[in-house]
């Protein structure tokens, strides 16, 4: 391809700003606690032998929720938008 027929470079990405990496970061941290929770709870239920069905969603939303946590805090860190 000739020199004079390529395409401009694209711009440099936007710069997020400090404050609001902060903010996703405990952001993040704060949706890591319900993982938490459903960590310790199905732990708990599993060693005690007998396990409660009902329980199972509750546990399964809280390690979804966990999981869109790191995920957060991954996006802050690397500094893309979520």
């Amino acid at each position: 391809m000739n020199e004079l027929h390529r395409p401009p470079p694209p711009p440099p990405p936007q710069q997020r700003s400090g404050c609001a990496t902060a903010l996703m970061v405990v952001v993040g941290i704060i949706l890591l606690l319900p993982g938490l929770c459903a960590l310790i709870f199905s732990a708990a239920a599993l060693t005690g032998g007998s396990f409660p069905s009902d329980f199972v969603s509750f546990i399964a939303t809280g390690l979804l929720v966990g999981a869109l946590g790191v995920a957060l805090i991954v996006a802050a860190i690397r500094g893309r938008r979520p």
